[in-house]
């Protein structure tokens, strides 16, 4: 499941990848202006649209709610628009969850040494990761990767109220709060010139730590 805003340049591809592997995509067009919606569905998405734009938060609360209307719903997994995620460790995190009978698997960046990251907006991710155990009593080291798989019982945990970057930090706090068996895997995020341009850039890190102290 993808939550989508004006990424049309890329998700064609990022959907075409993710049907390599994965049956069902849905993209969530939370209120695009351009042709993304468009984009995804020609690549072989089914896109539930937002009329406005809600955020991330509320996009992604509403793509569980419709992958789960399916019975035959096993996973979702949460997967970034703007091509920054590997199909290939979604795909092993899909696996290891059902391997294990685990019920939330976070995709970890810190566990080894293949994304690159400056200095800086390293810091600022770790200072969100401090914030968030400290206030949820998890013990992440990553807690705002945006790829994650929830079993069907996981997803249905899930309540998310915060419609920003806060949500991360929700997720984290309600599996916490509610016993479910998790697991984290290391992925490899790709910072491309585009992904840095459209949501991964210093001032988000900065954004992403402030509305957690926020939220």
């Amino acid at each position: 499941m993808v939550p989508l805003y004006c990424e049309a340049s890329v998700i064609g591809d990022v959907v075409r990848g993710l049907r390599e592997r994965f049956s069902h995509v849905v993209c969530v067009d939370d209120g695009s202006t351009d042709a993304s919606a468009r984009a995804a569905q020609d690549a072989g998405a089914v896109v539930v649209r937002h009329a406005v734009n809600l955020g991330q938060g509320a996009a992604l609360q509403t793509g569980v709610a419709y992958a789960l209307r399916d019975p035959l719903t096993r996973s979702v997994v949460t997967f970034d628009a703007d091509g920054q995620h590997r199909v290939e460790d979604a795909a092993a995190m899909v696996r290891r969850l059902h391997a294990e009978g685990l019920d939330v698997v976070f995709g970890s960046r810190f566990l080894d040494r293949r994304t690159e990251l400056d200095r800086l907006r390293r810091l600022v991710l770790r200072a969100a990761v401090v914030y968030t155990n400290r206030t949820t009593g998890m013990r992440l080291t990553d807690a705002h990767n945006g790829l994650r798989v929830l079993s069907r019982e996981g997803a249905a945990t899930l309540r998310i109220r915060h419609n920003r970057m806060a949500h991360a930090s929700e997720i984290v706090h309600q599996v916490g709060r509610s016993g479910l068996r998790w697991a984290e895997h290391p992925v490899h995020v790709l910072y491309t010139d585009y992904s840095r341009s459209k949501g991964q850039s210093l001032l988000n890190s900065v954004n992403i730590l402030v509305e957690t102290l926020l939220g």
